[in-house]
């Protein structure tokens, strides 16, 4: 049963990607994601505010912490990747959110000195590899001819923004309750969002039937409910564990986007996809060190 957590959240994160295609030719990138933080906000608070209160010392002692931390989960990671569902596939962000794992270690070796394993060095290159040919749209050297594609090239900023967010957690310890840490972000997010908001065309920022059950998705299940999801998976499953599930996400996006919005599934989505979530997975499971000794341990620590 513990299982259903982490992939219960993995089936709302699918259909957020979804949502910020739908969002994409119905609502301005800026404006959605002020609204989702309105209402997760109003959700939240209450349970989380008078609590939050109460703690208002340890909030005001690690702000700046959290009001980083805000920016780069809650409002750039969102407001980056509704941008990038203008120009690029449902599919393809779904798989190049799936790099977050990989990023996320890459990054740990650099901030949090973390050694650097077999795993992330040969699934970083396979995960490389597979993500040229998906971009390339099956021609790997396309990238380098022609760029990255815009909608792409901002999704894996907005990836990386998310990886970075996740190892500066670890990094820097705030004594807060998860709950209450997810709604002080959110509101740091929210004054971040208020002034781009404010200079949204109204037509861009209208509330009308096809955009309050966009905002809703994005509020309710994917801000609020995605996040229970995690936080109770991480507990009962730890994040290692848990993390394996972001697997699954381009393989229920592609679903919901082949239903839903008609996306064709190409050959180099199958192939490249493939390809760089083999070295995602190889990345979370091979945890031999790369130079040094102890390989043993690390492997056996990496199959628990």
């Amino acid at each position: 049963m513990s299982y259903l957590f982490p992939l219960f959240a993995i089936l709302f994160w699918a259909g957020n990607v979804i949502v910020s295609k739908m969002a994409a030719s119905a609502i301005s990138p800026t404006a959605i994601t002020f609204y989702r933080l309105v209402l997760a906000l109003a959700i939240m608070g209450l349970f989380t505010a008078v609590p939050a209160w109460r703690n208002r010392k340890i909030i005001l002692r690690h702000w700046p912490k959290l009001a980083l931390y805000g920016a780069l989960s809650s409002a750039l990671f969102q407001a980056l990747s509704y941008r990038a569902a203008e120009t690029t596939t449902a599919t393809n962000m779904a798989i190049v959110t799936a790099l977050i794992p990989l990023l996320s270690m890459l990054l740990s070796v650099v901030v949090l000195r973390d050694p650097l394993t077999l795993g992330m060095a040969v699934g970083g290159v396979l995960s490389f590899l597979g993500l040229l040919y998906l971009v390339g749209q099956g021609d790997m050297l396309a990238v380098f001819h022609n760029g990255v594609h815009v909608g792409d090239g901002l999704m894996l900023l907005a990836a990386f923004s998310y990886a970075l967010y996740g190892v500066l957690l670890r990094h820097w310890k705030v004594p807060l309750p998860a709950w209450q840490s997810t709604f002080v972000q959110s509101f740091f997010a929210l004054l971040y969002m208020l002034p781009l908001f404010l200079k949204v065309p109204a037509a861009q920022a209208a509330l009308d039937v096809k955009t309050v059950p966009l905002i809703l998705y994005a509020g309710i299940f994917s801000s609020v409910l995605l996040s229970f999801l995690w936080i109770e998976g991480v507990h009962r499953l730890g994040p290692n564990r848990c993390s394996i599930f972001i697997n699954l996400l381009p393989l229920f996006t592609a679903m919901a986007a082949f239903a839903l919005l008609r996306e064709q599934l190409h050959g180099y989505h199958l192939l490249g996809g493939a390809v760089t979530l083999a070295g995602v997975l190889l990345a979370q499971t091979v945890q031999r060190p790369l130079f040094g000794r102890g390989a043993g341990a690390g492997l056996a620590a990496g199959k628990a």
